[in-house]
């Protein structure tokens, strides 16, 4: 133990071995060696070379950031070459180097990194922003400014929020934009939209090579351009694209930072320049005000004073990052340090095998502390002039942010901000980070736009290209019903109620639309539309418009058009017409409420005095006048209606039972009462026409037909209107519509969408859908005027029963006037001597003179109730009741035959 105390004695005094293993030993050296590679003369490099020179001059003047330690910055100008910035990277590991602020090209720091891992030497680059650039697989790379992908996330956002589905990308090809428009690709498909065709460029790009690139763009649909190149080659592309009058109204150009950059290090562009830029949307990497930035900034014009043969030059947020960077590095030396680091380096040992050869690579040393001052880098936690410096656990800074610009006139506006935290919003993020996060579509928000032509209208976003190709429309070639859509025999055209619609909504389209109709299907079966769908999905046809019903399966492949027509599944089936029988009276009412017309004569046959009786009786008329009602309501109904019945009673008769059952052929109903209902296959027959409907429902299910026909609500219409033994039985019990299909995210089909509503609201469409699918009903006229007129036979029954009803009591009467009338004859006279005509006389007297007796009867009764009320309570009870029996007898005894009556 002693012996190894005294070996690190040696080493931290003396700092250099004689074998070269370790050197330059020591805990606070008075120096410590870093690099930069950067092109001097790009428009990223000029600016960070004047940032890093005053920031370590900053850092080097201040004795509280690294107690005394100074920062020897070694530059070197890889003057635009990455095979350069490799060997500058290279010479730097052979002289001691702790750290290398850049590369500043995303295509170096990819080579570089691998010669940073293996030699653990931090990189620290302010603009290698290529989001491929992973910690997994380059622990040793840093990026201190904002990745690219936050930067495609906003584009995307911006994409989304304006209505665009598809972009175009234009891009230089290599790392850094291959890789971004990658990350661009992504986001945009997390919103549903996506990259319809890519233009890559060299690196390296002249002004014929341009025009080839965006000739290819000028014949694409989309209008969405987003560029994503250089400072450098960016405006040249812009140029480009003026005089190929890409400039103009309907295109839009969403530049990414290297516009904001030109902008903000250029201040004295021509106004030619500024021109051309005109509308475009350009994004620039966010840093918060604060007095830090604001002091900096007030610096730059000394500190950029004479730095450049080209004059004055602005300061972009990339010098900002740049700055921030050293100070970044001195943080964590100056922590380093104070964890008790010392600067050393070993050899490598795989690269010491390589050795003898003329690459001298056995001098490239292993920094044996890079692990402790990357750890040291990536826990800083400081305030720079871009704000809060802190890196997240993916080694991104905390709260990315991007300012939205609208370049206009010879100058810019900000139209808003774009946040990681809270999305689009006119706020600066500063302000939302002490809110809630809320990504809703609601509160995603920015400013007025002055787009490409000096217009304020948002652009559509796509066009048709001028490349004389038409847009192949698939529409099916029915064999049945052809009012709904068929193609004109002998000829190319089709017509029908489809065609018509759409082609009124395509002519209300604020643009041309080239189209071509192709027929789909052999001519001798209706074919299937979901098949039709899937085609648009292959590339075989651009759309497809015809009845082709809106179901989930198929949105999953296309997009649809708003439903021009509502169609939903019903059930057909055999009807028999039942009209009222003799006995109908009888149906209104079931047996057990049969009771409820006693109430009809019985309820109110006494008089009634107390007036809690009244209240009662108010109250049982009350039931008395609804039972009435609704018998008379049900008979009526009853007959006057005509009753049509059917052994099926809905969809559900015909899942619980065995029979076969009818559907169009290549409809949509098939797969639904299968997958849905739970129906055996089998027991499912397809049919092609209305005449093949009716031939299997008359047959029934025993006769080789069918039960039922399931179809859609249009076509079953149609084939009723002529047909009147059949009838839709129970209600609709699917919801659908029919919609002309797109690809996914077709623009095309949002405005077909918008151009269908305005049909439906001026009438259009309905008086559409009367010429071609509304048809006078069968006749049912004199069917109507049966029903209407009611006919003896609806009432023999109650004839009937009152007939029979006056018979009885006719016989009855008879039968008891003939037992009085023998009394009275035997009393009158004894003998019985008197003639046949004389007896039928006498009986027919004797029976008018017990009408008579009848009448006085009911009289004298009268003017007994009279007298009884106007005696009153002043008799005694018992002559009352005398004087009462002795005149009841007396009325008895000569009325005694009429009683019995």
């Amino acid at each position: 133990m002693a012996m190894l105390w005294l070996l690190v004695l040696i080493v931290f005094y003396h700092g250099t071995s004689s074998n070269g293993v370790v050197t330059n030993v020591s805990n606070r050296p008075d120096v410590v060696n870093v690099g930069a590679i950067l092109s001097h003369l790009s428009i990223i490099g000029k600016v960070a070379k004047v940032a890093i020179e005053a920031a370590v001059e900053d850092v080097n003047s201040d004795p509280d950031v690294l107690a005394g330690t100074k920062i020897n910055l070694t530059m070197q100008d890889s003057n635009y070459s990455g095979f350069l910035g490799i060997v500058e990277a290279l010479q730097f590991m052979e002289k001691d180097t702790v750290a290398i602020i850049g590369p500043q090209l995303s295509v170096t720091a990819h080579v570089i990194s691998h010669i940073a891992n293996e030699l653990q030497v931090p990189l620290l680059s302010y603009s290698a922003t290529d989001p491929t650039l992973s910690p997994l697989q380059f622990p040793f790379f840093v990026r201190t400014a904002q990745s690219d992908l936050f930067q495609m996330a906003a584009i995307a956002e911006i994409v989304d929020y304006y209505g665009w589905k598809e972009v175009i990308a234009v891009y230089v090809d290599d790392d850094h934009g291959r890789n971004g428009i990658a990350a661009l690709g992504d986001k945009l498909a997390e919103r549903r939209c996506k990259i319809s065709f890519k233009a890559p460029m060299p690196a390296e790009v002249n002004r014929d090579q341009i025009t080839d690139v965006l000739v290819k763009v000028a014949l694409s649909e989309s209008r969405i351009i987003v560029l994503h190149t250089y400072a450098g080659s960016g405006p040249d592309v812009i140029k480009v694209a003026e005089s190929l009058g890409m400039m103009g109204v309907g295109y839009v150009w969403i530049a990414t930072n290297w516009l904001s950059t030109n902008l903000d290090t250029d201040p004295q562009l021509t106004s030619d320049a500024t021109e051309n830029f005109e509308g475009i949307i350009t994004l620039r990497m966010y840093t918060p005000d604060s007095e830090l930035k604001r002091k900096f900034v007030s610096r730059w014009s000394n500190l950029s004073s004479g730095k450049s043969i080209n004059g004055a030059f602005g300061l972009s947020t990339y010098g900002l990052y740049a700055y921030d960077t050293v100070w970044l590095l001195a943080h964590a030396i100056d922590a380093f340090f104070n964890q008790g680091g010392i600067i050393s380096f070993s050899n490598d040992s795989r690269l010491t095998e390589l050795k003898g050869g003329s690459m001298n690579l056995d001098a490239l040393s292993i920094f044996n502390g890079g692990n402790l001052l990357l750890k040291n880098i990536l826990q800083v936690n400081m305030t720079g002039v871009t704000g809060s410096i802190n890196f997240t656990s993916d080694r991104n800074f905390i709260h990315p942010a991007f300012e939205v610009i609208n370049v206009i006139g010879v100058g810019y506006r900000r139209i808003g901000y774009w946040s990681n935290y809270s999305g689009l919003s006119v706020l600066p993020p500063e302000i939302l980070y002490t809110k809630p996060p809320n990504r809703s579509s609601a509160n995603q928000r920015l400013n007025s736009v002055i787009w490409p032509g000096q217009t304020t209208d948002r652009p559509r976003g796509w066009a048709f290209p001028n490349n004389g190709r038409q847009l192949r429309i698939g529409v099916p070639k029915r064999v049945s019903y052809l009012e709904i859509v068929s193609q004109v025999e002998g000829t190319d055209t089709f017509k029908g109620y489809c065609i018509d619609v759409f082609t009124a909504a395509v002519n209300l389209l604020p643009y041309a639309v080239p189209y071509k109709l192709v027929p789909f299907g052999d001519g001798r079966n209706n074919p299937s539309d979901t098949e039709l769908v899937r085609l648009i999905t292959t590339g075989v046809y651009d759309a497809a418009i015809g009845d082709i019903a809106i179901i989930t399966n198929r949105t999953r492949m296309v997009d649809f058009t708003q439903p021009y027509i509502e169609s939903g599944l019903v059930v057909v089936a055999p009807v028999r017409k039942s009209n009222s029988s003799a006995w109908a009276f009888l149906r209104p009412f079931t047996p057990g409420l049969w009771f409820s017309l006693s109430t009809l004569f019985f309820a109110h046959k006494q008089n009634t005095i107390s007036t809690l009786g009244r209240l009662v009786l108010i109250i049982w008329l009350f039931v008395v006048l609804i039972i009435n009602s609704s018998y008379t309501a049900s008979l009526t109904s009853i007959l006057t209606v005509q009753q049509l019945s059917s052994p099926v009673k809905g969809i559900e008769t015909l899942i619980s039972s065995n029979d076969p059952i009818g559907h169009q052929q290549g409809s949509f109903a098939r797969d639904y009462l299968v997958e849905e209902l739970g129906i055996r296959e089998s027991r499912l027959i397809p049919l092609n026409s209305p005449e093949e409907y009716a031939r299997a429902l008359k047959d029934g299910p025993h006769g080789g037909g069918v039960a039922a026909v399931v179809d859609e609500r249009a076509y079953v219409d149609l084939f009723l209107s002529t047909r009147c033994e059949f009838s839709i039985i129970g209600q609709q019990f699917t919801k659908a519509g029919w919609g002309f299909a797109f690809p996914r995210d077709s623009p095309l089909a949002v405005d077909m969408s918008t151009a269908i509503l305005r049909l439906s609201e001026s009438g259009d469409l309905q008086r559409m859908h009367d010429k071609w699918l509304t048809r006078s009903a069968c006749t049912q006229q004199g069917t109507k005027l049966e029903v209407d007129r009611l006919q003896l036979k609806s009432f023999w029954g109650l004839f009937v029963t009152c007939g029979f009803a006056c018979l009885l009591a006719l016989c009855i009467y008879l039968i008891l006037m003939l037992r009085q009338f023998s009394r009275h004859s035997e009393e009158l006279e004894p003998s019985g001597r008197s003639s046949g005509s004389g007896r039928v006389q006498t009986f027919l007297t004797f029976i008018d003179e017990k009408e008579e007796d009848v009448k006085s009867s009911s009289k004298r009764r009268h003017m007994e109730k009279a007298s009884i009320r106007s005696t009153g309570e002043d008799e005694s009870s018992h002559s009352y009741s005398s004087k009462r029996r002795h005149m009841e007898a007396n009325s008895i005894k000569s009325l005694d035959i009429s009683n019995e009556v």
